[in-house]
């Protein structure tokens, strides 16, 4: 089994969880993956369908940036978050919302980033918080906020595997806080919880982001590492590498959890690696700890969203691409598989729409699309990238859904569910929701009457990269040489194209071309070719191609001329005319590179973001006409 002694004093006003069947103790949600690492809620009385309105909200605020999930204990929830002003941990009253605490713990991480913010999720045990930083510093929090220790991790160790940012929550077992980390002898590393003094540390396999997850093999417990190239076991009491699998070479990342059903333990990888199932062995006498490759199969690659393991079943988003896109919905299915064979049961959603136009009401009830799961009461809690929140009967015959809603829409999100209480914990990059999923005879009167409409909480979400035709299909690979001569070439050709319309309207026009206008209708017509051509030429060579950054430089020859022309102006007239041209230059340059980085960040464009730089430096060349 998977061990979770996430167990923590409670406070002297905490009642009786009424959604808890008698004899089972309280343990709220404390980890990211919930009370016993694995996605599960003991939790029952929740209800087998909402009405078309959805389930009641009980509250919602707005948050700063981040990728982390809700965590909760009593009457206490838990998340980090960002703002320009730095990275936070926040305690909220689970009823309202309202902020309990807070604690500042760094400056803001990547705000303008592609994945701005903490990408980790706070963990409470023994009426203590833990957290992570991006940066790989790991703290401890009082019940009431108080720092008691920090260790930088990276300053101690190093750290490698992660290079997008530290994104390992905290895990706690036995009085140990366990994080991979990838440093030199530091793969896995365990600080004394109640000290933060480093109690091992072992093994040399670069990290991922991945945390790590505590198992019962035998009479044994041991500390699965899922790193960047390896699978690795480590002994709980001593940090002795029991054993290890090679995965792969090179690039590679790994964010899932692994599901373990003593003695087997499953794992699944984006870029379409598909899943493993392994056994793993206790030391016996002579016989040291090992591990065996059982089988494995391709029909299910977890890349954020971590699958679920139900009564021999895995549920789980089976990405069909590379990596999950944090700029448009990922696209894929929604599977259920068995867990010892690898058979597909059944699959739903295969997202394959790319404007939230083109979902029509019978579509849009039966497409899951990429999600993650938490498990409760025999269902399945389902929130999609898109916002939507999905329940559906854990049934391994068929997809068997029972209600859905639009909850938080207007972004992708990646933040896993928390279920506390009857209420569900729902979030994103801007804000956080609290649903009340119980049984109609657990929502009272009033908190039906007060409950806010969910209509004034979903925004709507349109998907741009329609506009690009096609993708590249990994944002942070630099542009190959046949790519920029593609693009070169496009470009060129929306100049030359732009001349020939400027001709063509000053013929039918009989208007000299010269001056203002000639210079002026040309500026026009190269930034909108140079705007629309890239995606039209896309489709139809089934390649990407970039010419957006021809927009910028004809902003910035725009911004040159205005400026020498005012320059010369000022040589007859009032000096006034100079300084006003110089201004206007550069407003139009500075807001047309302002809207470029807008939309390659929107789009993940991470790399056509250096044509911004290129801008600067480069000079027009002296046969433009101006």
């Amino acid at each position: 089994m998977i061990l979770a002694t996430m167990a923590y004093c409670a406070p002297a006003q905490s009642t009786r969880n009424a959604f808890l069947p008698d004899g089972v103790s309280e343990l709220g949600w404390p980890t990211m993956r919930g009370p016993h690492l694995n996605g599960h809620s003991d939790e029952i009385h929740l209800a087998d369908a909402w009405p078309p309105s959805g389930p009641p909200v009980l509250w919602t605020r707005r948050l700063g940036q981040s990728y982390s999930s809700v965590t909760t204990a009593h009457d206490r929830v838990f998340t980090q978050y960002q703002t320009l002003a730095g990275q936070y941990v926040l305690c909220m009253d689970a009823a309202s919302g309202d902020t309990i605490w807070e604690h500042r713990y760094g400056w803001a991480y990547e705000a303008t980033g592609l994945y701005p913010g903490p990408r980790s999720t706070p963990t409470v045990a023994d009426h203590r918080v833990y957290f992570t930083s991006p940066d790989a510093v790991v703290g401890c929090l009082s019940w009431d906020g108080v720092l008691l220790w920090s260790v930088d991790l990276a300053e101690r160790f190093g750290s490698r595997g992660t290079e997008f940012g530290y994104a390992c929550s905290p895990v706690i077992e036995q009085g140990h806080v366990l994080l991979p980390l990838g440093g030199k002898n530091a793969s896995m590393v365990a600080l004394d919880a109640a000290t933060g003094r480093v109690a091992w540390h072992s093994g040399d396999e670069p990290a991922s982001y991945a945390s790590a997850l505590p198992i019962r093999v035998g009479q044994q417990t041991q500390v699965v590492g899922y790193m960047q190239h390896a699978l690795c076991g480590f002994d709980l009491l001593t940090g002795n590498e029991l054993w290890k699998v090679s995965l792969s070479r090179g690039y590679d990342e790994h964010s899932s959890w692994p599901l373990y059903r003593e003695p087997h333990l499953w794992i699944s990888a984006p870029f379409q690696a598909g899943w493993q199932l392994f056994k793993v062995l206790p030391s016996e006498g002579d016989r040291a700890a090992s591990i065996q490759r059982v089988m494995q199969g391709d029909n299910m690659s977890n890349d954020v969203a971590s699958s679920v393991l139900v009564d021999g079943y895995v549920y789980g988003f089976d990405l069909a691409e590379a990596q999950s896109k944090a700029h448009r919905p990922s696209r894929g299915q929604f599977r259920c598989i068995d867990f010892m064979t690898g058979e597909t049961q059944w699959e739903n959603g295969s997202l394959k729409v790319r404007r939230s136009t083109d979902f029509d009401e019978n579509a849009k009830t039966q497409t899951v699309g990429h999600a993650s799961v938490v498990v409760a009461d025999d269902k399945l809690i389902l929130l999609s990238d898109l916002g939507e929140l999905i329940l559906a009967k854990a049934n391994p015959s068929r997809y068997e859904e029972l209600g859905r809603v639009s909850v938080l829409g207007g972004e992708i999100g990646w933040a896993a569910p928390a279920l506390h209480r009857g209420c569900l914990y729902v979030r994103n990059q801007e804000r956080l929701v609290c649903l009340h999923l119980g049984e109609e005879a657990f929502i009272s009167p009033t908190v039906r009457e007060n409950a806010i409409p969910l209509s004034e909480l979903s925004g709507r979400y349109w998907d741009w990269s329609v506009v690009l035709g096609v993708e590249p299909e990994y944002a942070m690979d630099p542009p190959t040489s046949r790519w920029l001569v593609n693009w070169f070439i496009a470009i060129s050709g929306c100049f030359l194209a732009a001349a020939l319309a400027t001709v063509g309207v000053a013929v039918v026009k009989r208007r000299r071309i010269s001056g203002k206008w000639y210079r002026g209708v040309f500026a026009g017509w190269a930034f909108a070719a140079c705007l629309v051509s890239g995606g039209v030429i896309s489709l139809v060579t089934n390649d990407f191609v970039f010419t957006w950054p021809g927009c910028l430089f004809v902003a910035l020859t725009v911004a040159i001329y205005l400026s020498k022309s005012s320059r010369r102006l000022a040589k007859t007239e009032q000096s006034k005319s100079r300084s006003r041209g110089d201004l206007y230059g550069v407003l139009i340059f500075l807001a047309t590179c302002w809207g470029y980085f807008l939309v390659c960040r929107r789009l993940s464009l991470v790399t056509q973001w250096v044509f911004l730089f290129g801008s600067v430096t480069g000079n027009p060349p002296v046969n433009m006409p101006w």
